[in-house]
């Protein structure tokens, strides 16, 4: 499997070893920002969504010139399919604090004990309808406006990469996406 080499290198710096989101958050800093192509190039990639792991790509939206905000690189999580795409949860509309909390819930999911490349997320809209952290994720994508493959992440990969910081937002700044979804919780 290929890993991205940006995420290899954080991996490498933990050294095999549990480390805090802290720490995590420090050493992402000390390496830079990473690019979007580069994370979906150096990655494990597939032309369709695949549902049970996170997944970045580049998208598109059809109605941006109505929505108020929107990002571009999503760090989604697919939970139900329609006929021309599928819903999923966006971590990136959530500050950090709020994504590893969203991301434990989710963890509680999984098929596996342990965390490792088979782990997959098994649930779907009506298990987690009552999570109130989802609410200001939830967005609907269609399938002929993605325009990229879709970066698969394994589950030794999630802590990175809800940490990174390549959330691409048009209209407004991460900050005041932060500050709606606060207001949705």
């Amino acid at each position: 499997m290929a890993v991205s080499k940006y995420i290899k290198a954080v991996q490498k710096a933990a050294g095999g070893r549990p480390r805090s989101t802290e720490w995590y958050r420090d050493k992402i800093k000390e390496f830079g920002k990473p690019g979007a192509s580069q994370l979906i190039r150096d990655g494990k990639r597939r032309r369709t969504v695949l549902f049970g792991k996170l997944q970045m790509f580049v998208y598109d939206p059809k109605l941006k010139a109505k929505l108020p905000y929107y990002d571009t690189f999503p760090l989604i999580l697919p939970i139900e399919t329609y006929s021309d795409g599928f819903l999923g949860i966006n971590l990136h509309y959530l500050p950090v604090p709020l994504r590893i909390r969203l991301l434990d819930t989710l963890i509680d999911f999984t098929n596996t004990k342990d965390l490792n490349k088979r782990t997959k997320i098994q649930t779907n809209y009506n298990r987690l309808k009552r999570v109130r952290l989802i609410k200001p994720t939830l967005k609907r994508y269609l399938n002929s406006r993605v325009k990229s493959d879709f970066r698969i992440i394994d589950a030794d990969e999630w802590t990175i990469a809800t940490l990174l910081p390549v959330a691409r937002f048009r209209k407004a700044s991460t900050n005041e996406v932060w500050r709606d979804s606060r207001k949705m919780i």
